[in-house]
């Protein structure tokens, strides 16, 4: 079996710790290979620097299997260095030639903090998506937040609330539904995905009452999907979407904007969500979650978000 890639992130946040534990979860049940300065992981991790992939496999189960990338700084938890920039951004980079090969079956990237990217290497990308997206050449892709008990879409993702309207056009919607039921076809080996639609204002819109984006297109746009063979059902009034019994009628809910999406599967898993990047020629996985810098370094990460990324990249790829 090919590898998941693990990328370092941010040496300076709780990446290295979940990685290391998720290591230790999954030794025995998913092959990989962290990339990264071991000088990064905590004290007694047990670490093994391998040359190439084929290598990791028989490793895995005793020691993290690593492909030692050297970086120009230390590892100070919760004080991103900008020294470190250029081996983050670098790290990521030969994850996807290393997936893009062959060599690797999936991507699994631990939380990178932006802002440090920007100060240490004027990092051009809005964050590691975009980043990723640019390194496959793709211009079209989606972020899928994912549970045992829940798959949720964001139409738009990170621009301000005022901005959503004029943002969240037919083509964007379109697009966003296209590529979600594609990769649940190819990766998740859903014949014929069932998708439920969120409308954008309260109660759908209430005919109008409530706003016209439903009335004026979006409406005209579900109808026109199902006539071409999409599985669809919507505009649905979010509020009331995402308890059991409808949540058993969709494979996966498109929200049409951020909290929309991250709200309702925070509440229902926010340990154990998986970010996924749909529209990627290759697998890749990330935890739902960021650097945490506040507990860096203090035994406090929980890394089942991790964990189950590892474990669901794998799956993704054997499957």
């Amino acid at each position: 079996m090919k590898p998941v890639v693990l990328t370092c992130g941010e040496p300076a946040g709780i990446g290295p710790e979940i990685a290391a534990r998720a290591w230790a979860a999954l030794a025995d049940r998913v092959p990989m290979v962290w990339i990264g300065d071991p000088r990064h992981l905590p004290n007694g991790t047990p670490v093994v620097v391998v040359e190439n992939l084929a290598d990791a496999c028989a490793i895995g189960a005793r020691a993290l299997p690593v492909l030692h990338h050297p970086f120009d700084g230390s590892a100070t938890a919760g004080i991103p260095d900008p020294a470190n920039a250029s081996g983050v951004i670098e790290v990521i980079a030969r994850a996807v030639a290393l997936v893009q090969s062959g060599e690797a079956s999936a991507i699994c990237t631990a939380p990178i903090h932006k802002k440090a990217l920007k100060d240490g290497a004027d990092f051009a990308y809005p964050g590691h998506t975009e980043y990723l997206a640019a390194l496959a050449g793709q211009t079209d892709v989606v972020m899928m937040l994912a549970s045992e008990q829940l798959r949720v879409v964001p139409t738009t993702i990170h621009i301000p609330l005022g901005d959503v309207p004029a943002a969240l056009t037919p083509a964007l919607l379109r697009r966003t539904i296209e590529i979600t039921r594609n990769s649940l076809q190819q990766q998740f080996k859903i014949t014929n995905p069932r998708i439920a639609v969120c409308g954008l204002n309260p109660h759908a819109g209430e005919g109008g009452a409530m706003g016209s984006e439903e009335c004026d297109w979006i409406n005209t746009l579900v109808s026109d999907m199902i006539a071409e063979g999409y599985d669809l059902r919507g505009p649905l009034p979010a509020d009331t979407m995402f308890h059991p019994a409808a949540r058993a009628g969709y494979d996966v809910a498109i929200a049409m904007y951020h909290d929309q999406a991250l709200i309702p599967i925070k509440t229902l898993d926010f340990d154990r969500g998986v970010n996924i990047t749909l529209g990627l020629p290759f697998i890749r996985t990330s935890p739902d979650h960021g650097t945490a810098f506040d507990i860096a370094g203090k035994d406090l990460a929980n890394p089942s978000s991790m964990i189950e990324a590892i474990r669901m990249a794998h799956h993704m790829a054997t499957a």
